[in-house]
């Protein structure tokens, strides 16, 4: 990668954003990047359809024809292939261990300092070490964690389907709304909710859903 241009797949919906970064990121580590521009998922998608050789995408996570985690989903199943970092103004545990079970290799919060930008996104670029460094890149470069951590991570721990179930839980969604929506019966529904209640040491729903306002 170190011999040719590498190209980023930038998604954002804001055009200063997307000139920011940019005009702050024309190289790292003395190679040069390529960047590509999109305004929505739809125009995401087919760019990377077309184009031969994306290294990376910064997904932003809402756009005019997708909001929240649902573009992330898309992207994947689309191009299970792809490495995807949210790129987000959201600095919320949830959502990033939400983004991570779902695919996403990277995390990029907007509004963090260039230098931390930069070593980010040479971690998304170079996770065995790049052009000018040793070794793999620092665990925690490309997943940002807060001292709030351990609960969700505990749901985490759980996988994506759990995480899913618990985001229709959070939108207020009964057991009866979610089976039909998931095309799971009503007692494998309980079961998830029931393990979510574990994991979160919590022991009602609404208890559940006021640690997450």
């Amino acid at each position: 990668m170190s011999n040719r241009p590498i190209t980023v797949l930038l998604v954002d919906d804001h055009e200063l954003v997307r000139y920011g970064v940019k005009s702050l990121y024309t190289e790292l580590q003395g190679v040069p990047l390529r960047w590509l521009e999109a305004g929505t998922l739809q125009e995401a998608l087919a760019i990377y359809a077309r184009e031969s050789r994306i290294d990376a995408v910064l997904l932003d996570l809402n756009l005019a024809d997708c909001k929240g985690l649902q573009g992330l989903r898309c992207f994947v199943h689309a191009h299970p292939e792809a490495r995807i970092a949210v790129f987000s103004a959201t600095q919320d545990e949830f959502v990033i261990r939400q983004a991570r079970a779902l695919g996403a290799v990277g995390y990029v919060p907007k509004g963090v300092v260039s230098s931390e930008m930069r070593e980010t996104l040479s971690a998304l670029l170079w996770p065995r070490g790049g052009p000018q460094t040793h070794g793999f890149a620092p665990r925690n470069a490309l997943f940002p964690r807060f001292s709030s951590s351990a609960m969700y991570d505990r749901v985490a721990e759980l996988g994506p389907r759990h995480l899913e179930i618990l985001e229709l839980v959070l939108s207020g969604c009964t057991n009866q709304e979610i089976s039909d929506s998931m095309h799971l019966s009503l007692g494998t529904v309980k079961n998830y909710v029931s393990s979510l209640l574990l994991a979160l040491d919590v022991k009602s729903r609404s208890h559940m859903v006021s640690l997450f306002r």
